[in-house]
Parts: C-alpha cells; structure tokens; sequence
C-alpha cells in the first residue's frame, strides 16, 4: 500500500511539474499542400523555387515561370480531389495523437505538442516557429514525415528550417532552442506493422482464390537520376523499407518496387508505377498499389493514383486493380511516430549517425552547414533524457 501511494505521489508531482513546464515541441516536416484551390499557385511558385527538389538553370527566372504556366492545370487536380490538399488535417490528427501517447511513453519531457512545419504550404517554417516562440518553447525535435531521407525532400526541409533560424538569430531577439532531429524511420517495427496491417487488410477483400496471386506495387516518389548518381540513399532507403514490409507479411505475394511523379524529359527512377500497371496487365489481372513512401493521402495518391493510374487500368480491362488505403489516422501508425519520438528523447545523440555523412556528389554548402548546426546539439542534461 505504502509503495502504491508513493508512485501515485511521484505521478502527481510529475503532472505538476510537466503543467509548470513549457511543452516539448515536435515539428512534424513535410512538403505539405495547398489547402484551398487559390492557394495552388503560391505553393508551386515555392516548390519550383526550391533547388534542393528541383534543381533548375537560372532558378529564380525559371521558377515563377513554370509555376504559372502548370498553376491551372493542378488547380483542376486539386479541384477534383476536393477542392484541395488533406494533408494537413491528416498531419494535426497524426500530431495531436501523437502528443497524447508521447505524455504516456515520455512523461519526463511532458508535456509535448506538435507543430507543422510544410516546405510549401501554409504553415511554413516561419509560422510554426512563430508559434513555438509564443508556447516559450525551449527543447524542440524536427521530426521529418518522409519515412526514408532524400537530400530533396526531409533534407530541404533541414536546410529551410537551419535558414530560418540562422536569419532569426541575426536579429537576436530569439529565444534558444535546443534542437534535435529524426530525420529518417523507414524501418522502424511499428511503422513497417502499420503498412503490412493495410496491405493485409485490402488483400482480404480480393477472393480467396487469387489472394495469394495479387502483385503488390510498392509505389514511391520518384527522383531525377542525377540526384541517385550524386548519393542520395533514398532509393537504398525505400528499398529497404519495401524488404521489411514484404518480411512482415511473409513474403505471400509476388511484388515490385515502381516509382511515380516524374516530371520534365530528364532520366528518373524507374520503372513508372503507370508503366509497371501496363507492363503487368499483360499477364495479372490483380495489382495493389501501395503508397510506401507516403504518411497520409495527398494528390499523390487522390488524383494521381486513384484517378489517374486506376481509370487508365480499367481502361485496359484490368478489374483486379487497386489501392491500399494511406496510413492517415490508423491508431497503429500514430502509435509508430509516437514510439519513434519517445526512444529519440531518451537518446543523447541528436541525429542519427547517418545524417552526419553528405552524399559523395555534394556541392551544397547549405546542407552541410545544416547538418553540423543540428548535430552539434546534443539534447541537455536534466530534462529526463536517458543515455542508454
């Protein structure tokens, strides 16, 4: 009885301390997406402008260009799915829960909240910093939402968020935070589960006597080859996430890896997922795609998959053709990110040991200074974080 009131004593002083504290910040960083159809312009005007996703000759000629001339062609896409983007909503549902479970898992650094950091919709870097600053926020960990790293997508998002602050501290009325960053979990265990559970579920509906025949197309963004050729591990890293589903299941099912998203006439990952879909259908009726480098529905899979690749496999004749639902608001993914954050909060190291290597081919000076400025705040000693 007596060690039963002295937890409940040391639990009530934990929840006085954590509601005296300011909150733990988690960025959650991603592309994002225009949340209204108006909006579609702005946040391509920024995408093109970004040079660590879409390297162009004269970039700040070309970007304004080229954002204008697709605006009206993507605003129709967001009009279809819509009216506009869901990520964001799917991204404050995957924090909030998040949140709730990370007080439970990580009472020492209670109490937490997320933020959204997006590359180039609202909120942007600049408005969740905006509000971390209001909160008093004095700990912060830049939690990418791309499962597996690229220089142009988790790594953009690092270097926009190193910029704002270096510009941020110039002026010198900023608060310091001490950061820390997951920047890549393509293989964690709950993650991978929470794939493997979709896909486990989808197969259920084929008829039993073809459930084993599906081909599941993994299908991810793809990526320009002179990016893979500078020494990018996001192929490497997809791939990988790819083997440890397909262990998880099993290995039931005949599968592929294909890629989607390519734009211009340059060389890119190959092969297309559409092409794939085409390439198949010669010879299986059933194919299940699955978005595996995605944590929520976006254009990407609204229009571009289920508009677009599943009518073109109709098209063909292909009834068998289908989708596997996005991770969106499943209680086993946001228990995956919230494990994934609890164990980064106890460890000392504020990157992983792979963020620290820049790709053979790198000419950016930005993400090295990125990288050194975050890896060179190792998370405090006396906020509750283990060392083991």
């Amino acid at each position: 009885m007596h060690a039963l009131r002295s937890i409940a004593t040391a639990r009530r002083g934990l929840a006085t301390v954590a509601a005296s504290k300011p909150p733990t910040a988690v960025v959650l960083m991603n592309m994002g997406g225009p949340s209204t159809v108006p909006e579609t312009g702005d946040f391509l005007s920024r995408l093109f402008h970004d040079g660590d996703l879409i390297p162009l000759p004269f970039q700040s000629y070309l970007a304004p260009l080229i954002a204008k001339r697709r605006t009206p062609k993507i605003e129709a896409q967001y009009a279809a799915i819509g009216g506009g983007s869901p990520i964001l909503k799917w991204t404050r549902i995957q924090g909030e829960g998040m949140a709730k479970l990370l007080d439970e898992l990580s009472p020492e650094t209670a109490p937490h909240k997320a933020y959204v950091a997006f590359r180039y919709a609202n909120p942007l870097t600049e408005t969740c910093l905006d509000e971390m600053r209001k909160d008093g926020v004095e700990r912060a960990v830049a939690f990418t939402q791309y499962p597996q790293y690229s220089c142009s997508t988790t790594g953009s998002s690092i270097n926009e968020m190193w910029r704002v602050l270096q510009e941020r501290s110039k002026v010198g009325n900023e608060k310091p935070i001490q950061w820390s960053v997951i920047d890549r979990w393509g293989v964690h265990e709950g993650y991978v589960d929470a794939v493997a559970r979709n896909i486990e579920k989808s197969l259920a509906d084929y008829p039993a006597e073809v459930r084993n025949k599906v081909v599941l197309l993994f299908s991810a963004h793809s990526l320009p080859m002179s990016v893979v050729n500078r020494g990018d591990p996001y192929p490497a890293e997809v791939g990988a996430t790819v083997s440890a589903i397909m262990t998880r299941l099993g290995h039931t099912n005949p599968y592929r890896l294909t890629w989607q998203s390519q734009v211009g006439p340059s060389a890119w990952l190959g092969p297309q997922t559409i092409d794939a879909i085409k390439g198949l259908g010669k010879r299986h009726n059933d194919m299940l795609l699955i978005p595996v480098a995605f944590t929520s529905d976006h254009i990407e899979t609204l229009f571009e998959l289920d508009l677009e690749y599943l009518e073109e496999a109709k098209e063909m004749g292909l009834t068998g053709v289908r989708r596997c639902e996005s991770l969106n608001d499943s209680p086993h993914f946001i228990r995956a990110i919230a494990d994934i954050a609890a164990k980064h909060l106890k460890s000392p190291q504020a990157t992983s040991v792979q963020m620290g290597l820049r790709c053979p081919g790198c000419t950016n000076e930005k993400c090295g200074h990125a990288k050194e400025f975050f890896a060179s705040h190792p998370p405090p000693k006396g906020d509750g974080i283990a060392a083991d």
